[in-house]
């Protein structure tokens, strides 16, 4: 039997808190790290295999988010992600939301910016995601960079090297106090990706700006992340999120999305971006196995409005 604590209250997700304020109850979150967490588990193992996320925007009711949970569940999605902006979803209400009506989906963060969060309360609320998802939650962070976000929620807006510092604190703490939630970590500067490839179980490659002559920018990219932490390189799960896929039978997708955060790219160079896929059905299944096969991605994530096409590629690739 496990020892009984007594102690102030918290970062503690199970046990219970008397009238005194304080905490009985059995081990801590850090000391369970190892225990199974049920069948939503993350399998770093397993996680080479291709995974499927769905970015979830539309979250005004109860019943929109449960049934495109289910919807994507059904579509043979693996992770159910929110983003975090003012203005979109608040993230932990809809992906609890999503967690109640499905029962093997993975919820996650897409991403959170850490910028907006104080470690102690975000670990808070991370091991209580955990729990009540039954283990099928993945928190997902950046660095934030929208500087009028900030503003609106009266924060001052840190310089690009203190934001990247304060992601770096809330990923070490994550790992002293939740360290079973599985954390993605999305950028593509040289000091994100290289907190990523020290510290995190999965990498978001952004693929924004284009490395000073590189004819290939998401293979400098992942052999820069190669590079700086060799000996756990082949543990990490890579990542790219699709922006802009074919929805309409045409084979050409939309580039509006796209084009909004590379406006120095040309239509051409847009469409040999890793996040924009174009082609028939095969086409884009073919590329993203290339992408498995080349440069070792098998996490990839569509958007919303793209579920019902991308289930078709989902078929060709499983």
């Amino acid at each position: 039997m496990a020892k009984t604590l007594i102690r102030p209250v918290g970062l503690v997700t199970t046990g219970r808190i008397t009238h005194l304020g304080l905490w009985i109850g059995g081990l801590p979150a850090a000391g369970r790290a190892k225990r199974d967490r049920r069948c939503g588990a993350y399998d770093r193992v397993m996680a080479k295999d291709f995974r499927f996320g769905l970015g979830l925007h539309d979250a005004r009711s109860r019943s929109k988010v449960q049934d495109a949970a289910r919807r994507a569940e059904e579509l043979g999605f693996d992770v159910l992600h929110v983003p975090d902006h003012l203005g979109a979803p608040a993230p932990f209400p809809a992906l609890m939301s999503a967690a109640a009506a499905t029962s093997t989906l993975r919820l996650g963060t897409f991403v959170l910016n850490a910028g907006f969060y104080k470690p102690a309360l975000l670990a808070r609320d991370v091991g209580a995601m955990r729990d009540l998802t039954d283990g099928r939650f993945e928190l997902g962070l950046g660095t934030g960079y929208v500087r009028e976000e900030f503003e609106a929620a009266e924060l001052a807006y840190p310089s690009a090297r203190q934001r990247i510092d304060h992601m770096d604190h809330v990923i070490e703490y994550m790992r002293e106090h939740v360290p079973d939630v599985p954390i993605l970590i999305a950028g593509n500067g040289d000091r994100v990706l290289t907190i990523a490839a020290l510290q995190a179980d999965i990498i978001g490659f952004t693929g924004g700006d284009r490395a000073p002559g590189a004819a290939d920018p998401l293979a400098e990219r992942i052999e820069f992340v190669r590079a700086a932490a060799p000996d756990r390189f082949d543990t990490l799960e890579l990542n790219v999120a699709i922006t802009a896929m074919p929805i309409d039978g045409s084979g050409m997708p939309d580039l509006r999305i796209p084009r909004r955060f590379l406006p120095d790219l040309t239509d051409e160079e847009l469409l040999r971006h890793s996040g924009v896929l174009s082609g028939s059905t095969r086409d884009m299944a073919d590329r993203i196995r290339d992408y498995r096969d080349t440069y070792g991605v098998s996490y990839i994530v569509a958007q919303a409005p793209h579920a019902e096409s991308f289930a078709k590629v989902i078929a060709e690739l499983r």
